[in-house]
């Protein structure tokens, strides 16, 4: 039977790809954006997921089109990079308040209904630099790192319902972001990665599907890196 997705940040890269998969195994997928058009095919709800009032009013907008979530990825996020000493708090908080409190926003709405129904799948996408850490990115570091923490509790408090939590960690991937980049420095971040090549988008929606199919019926509380090797023994 086709399920209600919820995919944030659901309009562009990883997020579209996700989203795309999981409409293409057959569920019922919605997207939040915050500008710009919703994608051909999706169910769009512009969404600014640092106000727990457009939450509301997204989620609300979704289970009237395709019912109560059931499965939620949290994958919109942004960077704001920057050397410490040069790092202003404002760069630092609100990285945190998107990314990280963020997903604490969506993830409270959304097991209203997991947690009535006794299912669900929750997905937190964070990053091999949660992990890893990376000059400049102090902020987006300890952001994606904490999704760890926050996921591996929801699996403890929301297991005996049947509702699972997981993180994806994806490593250098081909987005806008990294399309950016100089040659030079695609080839040095290419020389870091044991299999020797930038991921694809559909590397982490394979795994998103995965984890939110009949494969993940009984895994939770797990971080899956989808980074090439790049962050192996972490």
């Amino acid at each position: 039977m086709s399920r209600s997705v919820l995919v944030t940040g659901g309009n562009r890269g990883i997020g579209l790809a996700i989203a795309r998969e999981l409409a293409e195994g057959g569920d019922n997928v919605a997207v939040t954006y915050r500008s710009g058009e919703p994608p051909e095919g999706l169910f769009g709800v512009r969404c600014d997921i640092t106000d727990t009032a457009q939450i509301d009013t997204a989620f609300k907008e979704v289970e009237e089109a395709q019912g109560p979530v059931e499965v939620l990825v949290a994958n919109a996020g942004v960077n704001k990079d920057q050397l410490l000493a040069l790092m202003s708090e404002d760069d630092f908080t609100s990285v945190l308040d998107t990314n990280l409190t963020g997903s604490f926003r969506l993830a409270k709405r959304a097991v209203r209904g997991m947690m009535r129904k006794r299912s669900g799948r929750i997905v937190l996408i964070s990053s091999v630099v949660g992990l890893l850490g990376s000059g400049g990115q102090a902020n987006y570091a300890a952001s994606k790192a904490g999704l760890v923490g926050f996921a591996r509790s929801l699996a403890r408090e929301l297991g005996s319902r049947n509702i699972t939590v997981n993180v994806v960690a994806p490593g250098f991937i081909q987005t806008d972001m990294t399309d950016a980049l100089s040659e030079e420095r695609r080839d040095e971040i290419k020389k870091s990665v044991p299999l020797g090549r930038i991921g694809e988008t559909a590397d982490i929606a394979r795994t998103v599907g995965f984890l939110t199919g009949p494969g993940g019926d009984y895994i939770t509380g797990a971080v899956i890196p989808v980074d090439g090797g790049l962050g192996m023994g972490h």
